[in-house]
C-alpha cells in the first residue's frame, strides 16, 4: 500500500495536494485560497520516491526473511 501511495505521490503530487487542501479546508476557513509552489511539488516527489524505495526494500528484505537467506538470522544460528 504505501508503494501505491509513493507511486502516486511521486508521479501526480497534484493529487497529495488536493488531499492536503481538503484536509486543512475541514478546519480553516479560506483553505481554498492555497497555492501550493513549485518547491513543494518537488518536495512531494521527493517523499514519494523515498516511500516507494523503502517499501521495496522492505518486499526484499521480507522475501529474503522468508527464504532463509537471511545473514542475520544465519549468523545467529551459528553462535548457538
Amino acid at each position: 500500500m504505501v508503494m501505491l501511495q509513493g507511486a502516486v505521490t511521486a508521479l501526480l503530487p497534484q493529487i497529495s495536494v488536493r488531499f492536503i487542501e481538503n484536509a486543512i479546508g475541514k478546519n480553516f476557513d479560506n483553505a481554498s485560497e492555497l497555492e501550493a509552489k513549485p518547491a513543494y511539488f518537488r518536495q512531494l516527489r521527493a517523499i514519494g520516491v523515498g516511500m516507494v524505495a523503502a517499501a521495496g526494500t522492505d518486499l526484499l528484505l521480507q522475501s529474503a526473511a522468508e527464504k532463509g537467506d537471511d545473514p542475520d538470522t544465519a549468523d545467529e544460528s551459528e553462535s548457538d
